[in-house]
């Protein structure tokens, strides 16, 4: 076993069981975590949307199971979140480009995250809908993301549902961008991931995943998981930039 995968497994693994617990997969975590390795960026992009297939998975099926996933609201964001998280996923970028706008993704996603508060629920209009779904998906396919850390915060913010019925929709959200991203990632960059080494990362995750879904559709509010990861995707972001730009 590569020495990196003894620091990893068990960081993959609390940041799965954390995300899963607001409903996401972990991807902008798993991108900061690996980019402090010596992993080709391309590499890193598609390890973070295979880890958030695994833990969003396992999400989608337990809200489902519990009567909190709303298919016929949520289905107006994902239609063209879709195509456009496959064409980001297709578009070619600089190895510094990608980082840069990895840490100003996660810096807004952080501040989004801590200003958003479960209100009333109101029903978006079908172009708002259709607005934030496209463009969530083209920077979550670019990024290597599902796109839940923005569409989260945007559903408290605009009075979507309650805090368990927003988690279990970003987590569907996540789930078919991630799938949609990675197809046009593979199609532009091949599939350069060794899975003796991604899939004991796989693993954890899955593993952290189940307990942290469990925990918020029976006991956490997530209300207050989501406070506690937006503060650590802000300081991922703040280490990102400073790398980046100084």
């Amino acid at each position: 076993m590569p020495i990196e995968l003894y620091t990893l497994i068990p960081i993959f693994f609390f940041i799965a069981l954390f995300y899963a617990a607001a409903g996401f997969g972990g991807g902008s975590s798993y991108l900061a975590i690996l980019a402090l390795f010596s992993f080709e960026f391309t590499t890193i992009r598609l390890i973070a949307l295979l880890c958030n297939i695994t833990v969003v998975s396992g999400s989608v099926y337990i809200f489902y199971k519990n009567g909190y996933l709303r298919l016929k609201r949520i289905l107006p964001l994902i239609i063209l979140s879709v195509p456009f998280a496959y064409l980001g996923g297709r578009m070619k970028i600089s190895q510094e480009f990608f980082f840069i706008i990895l840490g100003f993704t996660l810096l807004t996603a952080a501040i989004l995250m801590l200003l958003s508060k479960p209100v009333q629920s109101k029903k978006l209009p079908v172009y708002a809908n259709a607005i934030i779904g496209s463009g969530i998906g083209f920077l979550s396919g670019i990024v290597g993301i599902g796109g839940g850390i923005f569409l989260s915060p945007l559903l408290y913010l605009s009075r979507w549902g309650t805090a368990k019925t927003i988690a279990a929709c970003t987590a569907l959200f996540i789930f078919v961008n991630s799938i949609a991203g990675l197809i046009g990632q593979v199609m532009t960059n091949g599939f350069p991931v060794d899975f003796s080494f991604a899939g004991w990362l796989l693993a954890a995750v899955f593993l952290g995943g189940q307990i942290g879904v469990r925990l918020t559709a029976f006991r956490l509010n997530p209300v207050v998981v989501k406070r506690i990861t937006a503060v650590l995707i802000l300081l991922v972001a703040v280490r990102i930039l400073w790398r980046s730009l100084l």
